[in-house]
């Protein structure tokens, strides 16, 4: 037995002998009774005082990130004038002594290898989008194409990393716990972050660890949740022993209390964490299977999406949720899709990976701007870097392309982002950018913007030093915003 009166006084005895007008369920119902008047007047909770720090334009967000690196001059970055470069070798005086990955530093040469794609201008904006992409050119005049991004990782999961956390290496919590942190929550029944994974479609797909919609040291209730396709959509949330919601929600009034005495004794909080973990796992039985019920949507939602918006996995299927999930309050949604990793094949398995998600993606943008969602939900698709113009092995019909972290295309729709604009331009190599370079950061940065967040101020204390997203860097990058 445990000599320390403090602790000695959270035992069984204790706890049954405060009955629920103790200290401890005093102290509960005063946080449920604090929340139940937030949720009444319609405002967020779970967020910290002060925040949004100014009017936001998006309530929400939506991250289509695109694991494995897009080829940006295949699909949005139009490069005519590589036609006469066929098979000629880069230019020393393009490429600048930029350092090069393991699986080309050994070719003896770099020889150019333009689109085999036919582009097209497209919307009263005149965007050149490449045939790849037939849905999302008819989308030119609601999005912000970005052909300026760049990082410093040029491997994989450094840069993924590096997108989703604000650092190379791993430890520090994702952006959408970021968001849940300074944000709270709208809903009560669903998560703030909320995590879809596609289906692995490609032999090279990129794995996803659960670490890139982590938390690391802000509260563990900050986390994503992974909606899983197949089986229960959320592991450990049915209870395996059969009891009625009422018996569970018996069984957790009583733990709630025990973790109050505790919490009272012993002052950590990630117990109150705890208690709002069982709680939202316990509303979460009854919101969760109904969201992921599409029965009752419209014969023509599913046209919009498309057949394989039915099929669980898939890119349709999880813009769709994605929607759902945005409508019922979830503040930052997160779809990975894993196939986009093309160091040989290109001509072939590109055009596959990007028909997989390009009718997802376009009727995302239609569905939200059709129920007067778009213009306060940011959607944003890219993945963690670039494609050479140089190719990698092969031959015309079978070349890869290698990582190339110096300049690459995203786009980014509603939310408060201007629409049919185009920011950014890079070379005619597609190798360097020439105007308004953005980075990781500001793009980071001007995200959370949206969001009505200052990024210098969203911190969190850890290990004697503060930490924030965009760490000490990050502008905002004002011309693309409305």
């Amino acid at each position: 037995m445990h000599n320390d009166p403090k602790i000695a006084a959270i035992n069984r005895r204790a706890f049954f002998s405060r009955s629920s007008s103790g200290i401890g369920a005093a102290a509960l119902a005063s946080i449920q009774a604090e929340e139940s008047m937030a949720a009444n007047r319609g405002v967020s909770t779970g967020g910290l005082a002060g925040l949004p720090h100014h009017q936001p334009k998006a309530r929400r967000a939506i991250y289509l990130f695109m694991s494995g690196a897009p080829s940006q001059m295949d699909m949005w970055d139009h490069k005519p004038k590589m036609a006469d470069w066929y098979d000629k070798d880069l230019p020393d005086s393009i490429r600048q002594g930029q350092r090069l990955t393991t699986m080309t530093s050994g070719q003896a040469r770099f020889p150019i290898a333009p689109s085999i794609y036919k582009f097209a201008r497209h919307g009263s904006s005149g965007t050149m989008v490449s045939e790849l992409l037939p849905q999302m050119a008819k989308k030119t005049d609601q999005i912000a194409l970005v052909r300026s991004m760049y990082t410093e990782a040029i491997n994989h999961d450094p840069a993924i990393t590096f997108f989703q956390t604000g650092h190379q290496q791993p430890g520090r919590p994702s952006i959408g716990a970021w968001a849940s942190y300074g944000l709270g929550s709208e809903s009560e029944n669903l998560p703030a972050y909320v995590v879809l994974l596609d289906k692995n479609s490609d032999p090279q797909a990129q794995p996803n660890y659960s670490r890139l919609w982590g938390s690391a040291f802000l509260p563990s209730n900050h986390q994503g949740v992974k909606l899983r396709s197949e089986g229960n959509p959320v592991l450990y949330l049915k209870d395996p022993t059969g009891e009625t919601l009422a018996q569970q929600r018996k069984m957790l009034d009583d733990l709630a209390r025990l973790n109050a005495l505790h919490k009272q004794t012993v002052g950590d909080p990630e117990i109150e964490t705890r208690v709002a973990a069982y709680e939202m796992a316990f509303r979460m039985q009854t919101s969760v299977p109904d969201l992921t019920d599409i029965s009752n949507e419209t014969e023509a939602t599913f046209k919009l999406y498309g057949d394989e918006a039915k099929l669980p996995g898939t890119h349709a299927s999880n813009c769709l949720l994605a929607r759902r999930l945005a409508e019922k309050g979830v503040r930052f949604i997160q779809i990975y899709h894993r196939g986009w990793d093309h160091h040989s094949g290109l001509p072939s398995r590109h055009r596959k990976i990007a028909k997989e998600v390009d009718q997802g993606s376009a009727a995302l943008i239609m569905d939200l701007k059709a129920r007067g969602m778009l213009e306060d939900t940011l959607v944003i698709w890219g993945g963690e870097f670039g494609r050479t113009v140089y190719r990698q092995g092969g031959n015309e019909s079978n070349f890869g392309r290698d990582h190339h972290p110096r300049c690459f295309s995203i786009w980014m729709a509603g939310g408060g982002i201007k629409s049919g604009f185009r920011y950014g331009e890079t070379d005619d190599w597609c190798y360097n950018i020439t105007r308004d370079p953005m980075h990781v950061h500001d793009l980071n940065a001007t995200l959370l913007h949206t969001l009505g967040i200052n990024h210098e101020a969203l911190t969190y204390r850890f290990q004697g030093r503060d930490y924030r997203l965009t760490d000490v860097h990050g502008n905002v990058a004002n011309s693309i915003l409305q």
